[in-house]
């Protein structure tokens, strides 16, 4: 079955950097990507940044400049390099594997467990 555990979570310091690693396995079919959410208290979960089966990245409006997204698929591995963080970035991050629909959309479909980021002031 599909398996995506993330870690790197922790608290740092507004300003400070955090890289977060997702691995993931298992047979994911119509696979066209992976990404990155996350999920603050109150609010919905949203897409903080993914890429497609072909390496194009795409970013939400407010990490774009601050947050990197790459990927190991040798390894199965989903990364997210955050740097400048701020503490509107203080949220659960889930990796997620994204499938195409029957509508041919893209969307995340497998999510791992989370981790938590905290950002201090």
């Amino acid at each position: 079955q599909v398996q995506l555990v993330e870690s790197g979570g922790g608290s740092v310091q507004a300003g400070g950097s955090l890289k977060l690693s997702c691995a993931y396995s298992g047979y994911i079919s119509r696979i066209c990507g992976m990404g990155w959410y996350r999920q603050a208290p109150g609010l919905e979960r949203e897409v903080v940044s993914s890429i497609n089966s072909a390496g194009t990245t795409g970013y939400g409006d407010s990490v774009k400049g601050r947050f990197t997204i790459s990927q190991d698929n040798a390894k199965n591995m989903l990364y997210l390099q955050m740097n400048i963080l701020k503490t509107e970035d203080t949220a659960v991050y889930y990796c997620a594997a994204r499938a195409l629909g029957t509508d041919a959309l893209c969307r995340p479909s497998y999510w791992g467990q989370g981790t938590q980021v905290t950002v201090s002031s």
